[in-house]
């Protein structure tokens, strides 16, 4: 007989993963009852039709590709909750699983077509020996089928389609729980989170973070708006990258974040903020560049619009507009000498007293735990910059100095908070 299980995902530092598996039994365990290897647990990652992905071993080797499916290590075993809460004593045991770069069979997403999407995951869990309850003995119990999800990571946020009739566009929104006149904090997501599902756009990197009590603090409450394109952001109508500096988006990009204002009289539109990384980054500078009168303050992330492309008119259209760039010097994908570095170099030499750059060594684990197969810090591709500005790293300056903003130190959040149009 096959019994059914929870999953708990949470959005790390390296996306979306399912990290703890939940077993409904009889009766109540106790942790002294359990261990890690009284189970196994096996997982398929599968297509639509039922079939597993074929999907590229690494995130650089997209042509390497093998069938995703095989056996995932359990770290922890303990008494909990449905949603997989640990407890002394419960009526669900709680499985909690190893996840991360060296993980990825823990992954609840991928890119089997370019784009990120959502997989199916489908679990078969045995218990290989047995386990005590207040019910009686378990033993050779198999759960092998889906009973839901929990991901509190992204309970608040909430999908909806923009009306503009030309193009409308997908976008995933969160509402703050406060009175009174919030910002708008807006995130333009990469190219691989591109497509038809909102979701993807928020959870894809650790955009939920700006949800959380510590970020929503430091504003009194934002509103979060994060658009997606069915392509990407770079798209100058050629469906093809390039370097025209050109988006087809930009229209449909600015009637969305209007509509969204316009739905929410709360938001106040002196405290527009807009950031993004890699694509988003590019289309982060094409839309103040296109509006320089529209936003507060700009954070672009590994920025992707080429420096040749901006005219020095442009650039003092946004002599006022307080900016604060993040990138990474080992950046593989965008190379900053054709972008930010000479963009931040420019805009400061047209007077631009509110523009800073967080130019990162490399990007390096110091918040999850990962490590490399040497046991080592994980590292990050370099290109992966938004990592540190969801976790609030970014303090320093192009100069290495402390970036000061009204008499103090302030990290690049604790900045964009005190801007204002």
């Amino acid at each position: 007989m096959s019994h059914g299980y929870y999953t708990r995902i949470r959005v790390t530092d390296y996306g979306p993963y399912v990290v703890r598996v939940i077993l409904p039994v009889p009766g109540t365990v106790r942790a002294e009852a359990l261990s890690p290897e009284q189970f196994s647990v096996y997982v398929s990652r599968m297509d639509e039709k039922g079939e597993p992905l074929l999907l590229p071993k690494s995130w650089m080797a997209v042509d390497d590709k093998e069938p995703s499916q095989g056996y995932i290590p359990v770290l922890r075993a303990t008494p909990g909750t449905q949603d997989g809460q640990e407890l002394p004593e419960g009526e669900y045991i709680v499985l909690h699983m190893a996840y991360g770069p060296q993980a990825q069979l823990s992954s609840c997403i991928s890119a089997p077509a370019g784009l990120n999407v959502y997989v199916k995951m489908r679990y078969r869990i045995t218990l290989t020996a047995p386990v005590e309850t207040s019910a009686g003995t378990l033993a050779g119990r198999v759960y092998d089928y889906p009973l839901g999800s929990f991901a509190p990571d992204s309970d608040g946020f909430r999908n909806a389609t923009s009306s503009y009739e030309a193009q409308p566009l997908n976008y995933g929104y969160f509402i703050p729980q406060t009175g009174g006149k919030r910002p708008l904090i807006i995130w333009l997501h990469g190219a691989g989170e591109g497509g038809v599902d909102p979701t993807v756009a928020y959870t894809g990197n650790k955009v939920t973070a700006l949800a959380s009590e510590p970020v929503q603090g430091l504003f009194g409450g934002a509103y979060l708006l994060v658009p997606q394109t069915p392509t990407f952001w770079m798209n100058d109508g050629s469906g093809q990258y390039g370097n025209s500096g050109k988006s087809m988006y930009v229209e449909a990009l600015k009637a969305c974040i209007d509509e969204f204002v316009e739905k929410n009289p709360c938001i106040d539109r002196d405290r527009i903020y807009l950031g993004g990384d890699s694509n988003g980054g590019f289309m982060t500078m094409r839309m103040v560049l296109d509006y320089p009168d529209f936003f507060a303050a700009a954070f672009p992330v590994c920025e992707a619009l080429y420096d040749e492309t901006i005219s020095d008119e442009a650039l003092r259209r946004i002599i006022h507009l307080p900016i604060w760039f993040t990138h990474a010097k080992n950046d593989p994908v965008v190379k900053p000498e054709t972008t930010v570095e000479a963009t931040y170099r420019r805009l400061v030499a047209v007077g631009n007293r509110n523009v800073h750059f967080t130019f990162w060594d490399g990007i390096r684990d110091i918040h999850e735990g990962f490590r490399d197969s040497e046991g080592n810090p994980f590292e990050y591709i370099g290109h992966f910059a938004w990592i540190p500005v969801f976790n609030d790293d970014c303090r320093l300056d192009y100069d290495g100095q402390p970036v000061v903003a009204k008499g103090k130190e302030v990290s690049l959040l604790e900045w964009l908070s005190l801007q204002h149009r």
